[in-house]
């Protein structure tokens, strides 16, 4: 049973395309992973809206910060915002506030 179904925005679409093949591949596998898990290796909480899915392929860390939209009470959302590599232990602050906004206008409109 999957726990939610995912939607990809425009810029996250642009982040996986511009990786290599196998990179984007390991990363949407983890996703469908993580839709049938609840691991917390694949998609972690960082602050009290805004989760990560997690991919590490060839020593390089891969982010997708996204969201929940619970609205629906038959189908969980969540909706990958954008992606980055990860090359520090913090999560960089300016890519949970662009997550963040991504989040406001799409409750907004």
């Amino acid at each position: 049973m999957e726990y939610f179904k995912i939607i990809y925005s425009d810029e996250v679409e642009e982040f996986l395309d511009s990786l290599a093949d196998k990179a984007r591949r390991k990363i949407i596998y983890n996703i469908d992973k993580a839709k049938l898990t609840q691991d917390p290796e694949l998609l972690k909480k960082l602050d009290s809206d805004i989760w990560e899915f997690r991919t590490k392929y060839n020593k390089i860390q891969y982010r997708l910060l996204a969201f929940w939209d619970k609205r629906d009470r038959l189908e969980t959302l969540v909706i990958a915002t954008n992606g980055f590599i990860k090359k520090t232990k913090k999560t960089p602050k300016v890519e949970i506030q662009r997550a963040r906004q991504i989040m406001d206008f799409y409750f907004k409109r």
